[in-house]
């Protein structure tokens, strides 16, 4: 059974997962069930496109799951590769940055949660790094998309790399946060 760190963490593995169809579109039904001393999520529902039950079953790990959009504690991911962490953080900064680039800086608010979840997803790579290491070692990928994604660009994956689109993302947020109009608000920045 895959155990999972947060509710978070679930559903990227269900989003990476697609339908045999090849559909990400997955309307699930959740609930929770004691299996012995496991806390179990069970997640159902129909594929969208074609139709066909899925469900996907994961132990949620002891610990308390971290707030939101964190997926984990200190401990790497056990059902999510480093190299699909990459493609998710990438994928949604760059089509953040895109939207941001494009909007006055009183909208960039609504880019905030994606922002957010793609500094959680590229918080979760250096956790790979082994106790003294420089880089991800080539074995922690093990699903095609991460060995892809490490064949493409096995530099994103060096210590140094990492700290630097960890430290790129965060001031990104933190640029929301300082000059966003928030809905109900004033915000603080200038509203250009």
């Amino acid at each position: 059974m895959l155990t999972a760190r947060s509710s978070a963490e679930a559903h990227l593995y269900m989003d990476l997962h697609r339908c045999e169809c090849g559909s990400g579109d997955f309307d699930r039904q959740h609930r929770l069930e004691l299996h012995g001393d496991d806390l179990v999520a069970v997640y159902e529902g129909a594929c969208g496109q074609c139709g066909r039950m899925r469900r996907f079953t994961f132990r949620m790990a002891a610990d308390a799951p971290p707030p939101a959009p964190a997926f984990g504690g200190s401990e790497p991911s056990q059902i999510i590769d480093p190299g699909e962490f990459a493609e998710v953080a990438f994928r949604i900064s760059e089509s953040a940055g895109i939207q941001i680039l494009n909007t006055p800086k009183s909208e960039h608010h609504k880019m905030r949660g994606a922002v957010a979840y793609s500094v959680a997803a590229f918080e979760e790579i250096p956790k790979f790094i082994p106790p003294g290491g420089n880089a991800v070692p080539a074995s922690a990928f093990v699903s095609e998309v991460g060995k892809a994604r490490y064949r493409r660009e096995p530099r994103d994956f060096e210590r140094e790399i990492l700290e630097m689109n960890i430290a790129n993302a965060r001031a990104v947020l933190a640029n929301i946060d300082k000059h966003s109009t928030r809905p109900g608000g004033t915000g603080t920045g200038s509203g250009e």
